[in-house]
C-alpha cells in the first residue's frame, strides 16, 4: 500500500518494519552485526555508512512521517544539525539564523563557524522582512526553529520558504518541538527538516538520537559528510526508536491536549506572571500557529511572579520531575538559564527574552488534574517558606 495514502498512526506502526521471515514475530528483528559480507551482495553494509538493515528501515518511516523523500538518523540531535550545516556551508559562505534557537545550536554557530570562515547573521524580529534584510550575496542557508525553545515563538514557515526559493537559498528547520504530528515543514516549502529524535520521536527519555529529512539529492550530500564524521547510531538504539515511534501520534496528541489545558489554567493563576504557549489566544503568534500547525505541542514555558523563587518551586514539585530533557511521557520542568541555554551569555539570553525565572514545562500524558495539583502544592509550600523568612 502507498504510504502517501496511509494515515499517520498506520505509518507510525507499520512503515519501515523489517519482516521476521524466520520466526514470523510481530516486530522488527534487530541486526546487531557491525560486519557484513561485501561479495555477491546488492548493498555493502557498514554501520558508519548509515545502511544497516535497521537503520535503512527506520529512515523510511521517519521520511514518510515528515513527507520527505529520504532520511538519515544520527547519534544525537546535535550530530544531525552540525553534520547537515557543514554539508552545505564552507569557508566564505553566509547563513541567516533566527535569534531564538536551541542553545546548543547557537553555541555551535558562535564557537565553530568563525573558525571555519563561515559568516553568520541572527534575525531578531523573526519576520520575513527581518530575514530578507540579513541576506547577503553569499548567503547559502536560512535556518529557523519553530516553535522556538524555550519561549515558543512562531516563525512563518511558508513565507521564509518562499523568500529563500526566490533568492536561491536552502532552508533548514528544527522541527523538534512540533514533531511530525503537529507540523510538516516540507509541505510548506522547507528543504531540510531536523529533529532531536531524543525528544518526541523517542518519547520515553531513554534514547539519544537525531534525524534529518530531505530530498534524495540533499540527503546524499549530507551523507558524504556524515560518513566522515562518524555520527551513526547503534542498531539497538535504532530498534528502540522504531518501537517508540509506533506510539508517536497517540502520545503527542495527548500531550497537546494536556498542554493547552494547563496553559489556559496557568494563565489564570494569580502566582504566574506570564505563560508562553502558541495555543493561547493571548500569544502574539497564535493566528500564525493556528495556520501552520495541526496541534500546538506539549511544550510551554511560564514565569512565576517576582517574589516567588523559581528554583525553590522546582524543588517542591513531587510529580513533575526537575529534569534536563523534554518530550517524555512524564512531565518535566527546568530552568533554561541553567540547562538548555546555559552556554549562552546572560546578554545573549536577554536578547532572546529568556529571564532567570523562566521555567520550561514539558507536559506529559498524566491526568491534567494531578499536574495542576502538584503545581499548586509547590507554590503553597514556597509561600510558606517565604513567610517564615
Amino acid at each position: 500500500m502507498n504510504s502517501k495514502k496511509q494515515g499517520f498512526n498506520t505509518i507510525c506502526t507499520h512503515l519501515g518494519e523489517i519482516n521476521d521471515e524466520q520466526f514470523k514475530g510481530a516486530i522488527s528483528p534487530i541486526y546487531l552485526s557491525t560486519s557484513y559480507a561485501f561479495e555477491d551482495v546488492d548493498v555493502k553494509r557498514y554501520p558508519r555508512y548509515f545502511n544497516t538493515p535497521n537503520q535503512e528501515a527506520l529512515c523510511k518511516k521517519i521520511a514518510a512521517l515528515e513527507k520527505g523523500e529520504s532520511s538519515l538518523i544520527f547519534g544525537s540531535g546535535m550530530a544531525a544539525i552540525s553534520t547537515t550545516l557543514f554539508a552545505f556551508l564552507q569557508k566564505g559562505d553566509h547563513i541567516v539564523l533566527q535569534r531564538t534557537l536551541y542553545g546548543g545550536t547557537a553555541n555551535l554557530v558562535n564557537e565553530e563557524f568563525e573558525k571555519r570562515g563561515i559568516d553568520f547573521s541572527y534575525v531578531d524580529s523573526q519576520t520575513t522582512e527581518g530575514f530578507e534584510q540579513k541576506i547577503k550575496p553569499n548567503t547559502k542557508v536560512i535556518y529557523i526553529e519553530t516553535p522556538s525553545n524555550p519561549l515558543l515563538t512562531i516563525t512563518d514557515i511558508e513565507s521564509v520558504a518562499v523568500l529563500a526559493k526566490k533568492k536561491g537559498i536552502l532552508t533548514m528547520i528544527d522541527n523538534t518541538f512540533a514533531s511530525p504530528v503537529n507540523q510538516n515543514p516540507i509541505t510548506l516549502g522547507i528543504d531540510i527538516v531536523l529533529h532531536s529524535a531524543t525528544k518526541y520521536l523517542g518519547g520515553h527519555s531513554d534514547i539519544l538520537a537525531g534525524a534529518v529529512v530531505a530530498t534524495e539529492e540533499n540527503i546524499n550530500q549530507i551523507f558524504q559528510v556524515a560518513k566522515n564524521y562518524g555520527g551513526s547510531l547503534s542498531d539497538f538504539t535504532v530498534w528502540m526508536l522504531e518501537r517508540s515511534i509506533k506510539t508517536l501520534g497517540i502520545r503527542v496528541k495527548r500531550q497537546n491536549k494536556n498542554a493547552l489545558k494547563l496553559a489556559k489554567w496557568l494563565e489564570k493563576l494569580d502566582d504566574v506572571s506570564a505563560v508562553h504557549y502558541p495555543g493561547l489566544k493571548s500569544h502574539p503568534d497564535h493566528k500564525l500557529a493556528k495556520k501552520q500547525m495541526k496541534g500546538y505541542g506539549g511544550m510551554l514555558s511560564f514565569e512565576l511572579k517576582n517574589e516567588l523563587d523559581a528554583s525553590k518551586f522546582q524543588k517542591e514539585l513531587r510529580l513533575i520531575k526537575s529534569s534536563m530533557s523534554l518530550a517524555g511521557v512524564e512531565s518535566t520542568i527546568l530552568s533554561p538559564t541553567l540547562t538548555s541555554h546555559a552556554l549562552l551569555t546572560e546578554e545573549e539570553r536577554n536578547l532572546q527574552g529568556i529571564k532567570n525565572g523562566l521555567l520550561r514545562f514539558s507536559v506529559g500524558i498524566e491526568e491534567k488534574e494531578d499536574l495542576m495539583q502538584d503545581i499548586l502544592q509547590a507554590i503553597k509550600k514556597i509561600k510558606v517558606l517565604e513567610l517564615k523568612h
